[in-house]
Parts: C-alpha cells; structure tokens; sequence
C-alpha cells in the first residue's frame, strides 16, 4: 500500500508539472515564471527549495550526532543567507529586471566575468543536486526493502524529476513548490507529534537532548575550531547569496516588494521549521536505541537511513504514508529548483552568447536540452560520490564563496569596483582555495577561509591601484564609458 501511494503522489506530482507547463509560452516564463508570483507563492518556492533532503535525513541526524554546533551551517547559516538577501540584495536584483545572476556579472563587469563565474555556479549546483537525487534513490531503496537498489534508485530519481520540470521550468517549480510545501509542514507536524508521543512527549525529548549536551553551540576548544566553526557559518550565509535558484525566486515575485517579503519569510519559515525533523529523529533515537549504531556507520550516507527506517519499523500505515509525502516534497521541491537553476545560467550565459541570433523557441528547446544533461551529470556525481547530504551541499556553496560572492558584493556596493578587480578577485580565490585545499586542508585558517581572504584581496588591488598609476583626465574618461551602477537599468 505504501508503494502504491509513493506512486499516486508521484504522479500527482508530475500531472501539476505538465499543467502548469501550459503557462509557458517563452523563456521568461520558462526561467522566471514570467515575473509574476504572488507572495504566497513566492515564500513557498524559496522555502520548498531551501526544505530539501538534507533537511529531514541529514540535518537531523548531524544534530544528534553533533549537537547544535555542528549544524551552524545548515539551518543557521543558510535561514541567514535568506535574511541577508532579503535585506541588501532582493531590491537591487529585481530592478536590474535580468534573466540569470550570469547577465548581472556582465552587466557589471563584462562578459569574461559573465562567462567566468556562471560556470563557477553551475558547477557547484551539482553537489546540491546529486544530494537531492541520491536522497530519492534512497527513499526507493528503502521502501522496496533493498528491491531497487541505491544506484538504480538514483536513476529513477532523475527520471521523475526530469518529467515534470523539463516542460513547464519554473513555473511548474513554482505550481510543484506550493503543493509540496503543504504537504511537508502537515505531514511533518503530525509525524514529530505521534513520534514525540511516543517517546513520552517534548518534555523528555527535550530534556533527554539537553543532558546529552547537544544544546552546545560554541566551540570550547581552539582556534582552529572556533575558525572551522566560523567557516562552516559563511559558506552558507553569504557563500550561497550568489546562486541563480536565490537571484530566480527574487526576480520571479510580481514586484519588489513581495520579493524582499518572499525571501524573508522564506527564511524564516525554514528556520523555524527545520527543527521538526531533528526532535523527530530525537524522539525516535529515545524510542529505539539501536538505531544510534548507524551515527558511526562506515558508510557515512548510512546515518541517513536512520529515520526512514524508524517509521518503517515502528509507526502506523498512515504516519508512513504522511512521512514519506512529506519526504518526498522536501527532496522534489528542492531537486527540481536545483536543476533549473544551473540550466537557466548555461543556456543563457555560455550557450546563447556564442549563438546571438537564436530565437526564443530555439532557446526554449536549448533549456530543456542542458536541463536532461545537467541532470545526466548529477546523476553521475550523486552515484559516484560517498558523503553525506550535509556535506555535499556544504562543499556546493564552497565554491561560490571564494569565487563568486565578493565580486558580486562589491558589484552592487562598491562603485569602484572593477573589470579587472572581479577577474583577480574569482581567480585570486579560486586559486588560493583549490592550493590550501590540496596541500593544507587540515590547517588552522580553513581552505575555504584562505580562498576568501584572497579573493578580498584581488579585488581591492584589482580596483584602487591600477587607478592611481592613471591621469585624471584618463580616469574620468574611464569612469564615463564604465557600465553603470547596477540599480540602473543599462550596463
């Protein structure tokens, strides 16, 4: 029976797909819904995409592994990030009135910039992606009781998400994102109560949690821990600020103030709501000890079979089917923003430069070409990679963080900012990342941290001192044929 209804809800959920593909009638639509969601629609999609399978099978399982310490990344540092955009770049984002977070860096800086940073995106979005899709192959896996193995469950995986994203793009994100957002914060709700009763109720939950110390927050130790901490925070909160599935749901909202509303709220539900799963697993690690083995699995991706395989054990048919409903929202929901986002960014940044005069149903056509072979390629990432969701989603944002935020921050910000500041900037800290990376990653400063400080660096250098070499008459020259601030409409 539960079998059967996965496979009801998955249809349902790839029928809502296709219907809304009848909004589609170009590529506006196709990438930005056509600048048209509703607050209410808005603040479901950023939440939905941000409420995916590292939320209810990872996050949770690391609180009960580490405590809160060792989630500051997710959910502190990325609700912060929601916060943060909302705040300093939802205004700025939806007036510019641009397709991908790609034209921006042209716009601003030119098109190496362009070029540069949207294959530095799109290649971080497979970490997130394969996350999502590794999440479902497991669902399937373990609902078939091991049938359908985890490779062959990937597989499916992509398939199912491909079939209601590739015609209708973000507006059947958006059509999906709402329906599943009901069902994660109904079926979720009611799980953690019957689980949460189970266990003697969220007093002894609570409590049994406090005294094994995982209320924790700041690292007690070191320097080098109390910099991997910091770290693990800005990867998030600011590291994924220059990712297209956050610049989408910006300039998707009808207008800019149900943007800056959207994103907002969005944070804030996600943070709140985060902390379903995790009293959930707590619950359910007080209901059946033995479960805790998984926490120090040799396989790492094991841990996250840990409530799964609690609510197939322990609860009744109807908790199941409203646990996996919602477990399927969250991992759909997020999966589907996760591989039109990079999609979007390729086809308009790298593809439809080098073809000037395609016409929009040629670029029509070219999205849903990169979407199936974005997808082919998480697909291959996800079957070929052994670490947990948690981490593959922390790593995703590594990348943008030394290459990409700085000199999009210093882009809306920083008038002086320049050309050849953002190229030093992305290659100073992609470089010096990749360097402490392989050489020094135990180190007390971070990799991540490294690539940052350098990335800072190049684009200050790359923007004064170049400058002060220059006449007067020179430099104001310059400065005349220099794209525009950012919030103007030209570039």
């Amino acid at each position: 029976m539960l079998i059967a209804f996965v496979l009801l809800y998955l249809a349902v959920t790839i029928a809502i797909g296709l219907w809304a593909a009848r909004r589609v009638h170009n590529s506006k639509d196709y990438v930005v819904a056509g600048r048209s969601l509703p607050l209410y629609m808005n603040t479901a999609t950023v939440f939905a995409t941000w409420f995916g399978a590292e939320s209810v099978l990872s996050v949770s399982v690391e609180f009960s592994k580490s405590g809160l310490g060792g989630i500051i990344a997710d959910p502190f540092g990325s609700s912060m990030c929601l916060v943060i955009v909302a705040v300093f770049f939802a205004r700025a984002f939806y007036r510019m009135d641009l397709l991908t977070i790609g034209d921006f860096y042209r716009k601003r800086y030119g098109k190496t910039m362009e070029l540069g940073t949207s294959v530095v995106i799109a290649i971080s979005y497979l970490g997130w992606t394969a996350a999502q899709l590794t999440a479902l192959g497991l669902v399937f896996s373990t609902l078939t009781e091991g049938a359908v193995s985890l490779s062959n469950g990937i597989l499916i995986s992509g398939i199912v998400v491909l079939a209601y994203t590739i015609w209708g793009g973000m507006w059947s994100v958006a059509m999906t994102d709402l329906f599943q957002s009901v069902m994660i914060i109904v079926g979720l709700a009611i799980v953690a109560w019957v689980v949460g009763d189970m266990a003697g109720g969220p007093g002894k939950v609570i409590g049994a949690a406090a005294e094994a110390g995982k209320f924790e927050f700041f690292p007690k130790s070191d320097l080098k821990d109390w910099l991997a901490f910091i770290t693990a925070f800005i990867t998030l909160a600011i590291g994924s600020i220059p990712q297209q599935d956050i610049f989408q749901r910006v300039t998707s909202a009808k207008n800019e103030r149900t943007a800056i509303a959207g994103s907002f709220l969005g944070g804030v539900v996600y943070f709140s709501f985060v902390f379903v799963p995790i009293y959930i697993v707590c619950a359910a690690l007080m209901v059946d000890p033995g479960l805790s083995s998984l926490l120090s699995a040799e396989d790492a991706r094991d841990m996250q079979r840990i409530l799964p395989s609690f609510i197939l054990e322990h609860t009744p048919m109807w908790v199941r089917v409203l646990f996996f409903g919602a477990l399927l929202s969250a991992i759909l929901s997020t999966a589907s923003g996760a591989i039109i986002a990079p999609t979007s960014l390729c086809t308009e940044n790298i593809i439809r430069p080098r073809f000037p005069h395609m016409s929009d149903r040629q670029f029509l056509l070219t999205l849903r070409i990169v979407l199936v072979s974005f997808t082919l390629a998480a697909l291959l990432f996800a079957l070929n990679s052994k670490q947990t969701m948690y981490d593959m989603v922390q790593n995703a944002y590594t990348v943008t963080l030394v290459a990409a935020l700085v000199p999009l921050a210093a882009g809306v910000f920083w008038k002086r900012a320049s050309n050849t500041g953002a190229i030093l900037s992305a290659a100073f800290g992609l470089i010096a990342w990749l360097i402490a990376a392989y050489t020094a990653p135990e180190a007390t400063v971070p990799p991540a941290l490294v690539g940052l400080a350098f990335s800072l660096f190049g684009m200050v250098i790359g923007s004064i001192l170049p400058r002060e070499h220059r006449s007067p008459a020179h430099a104001s020259g310059e400065h005349r044929a220099a794209p525009t601030h950012p919030h103007g409409r030209q570039g």
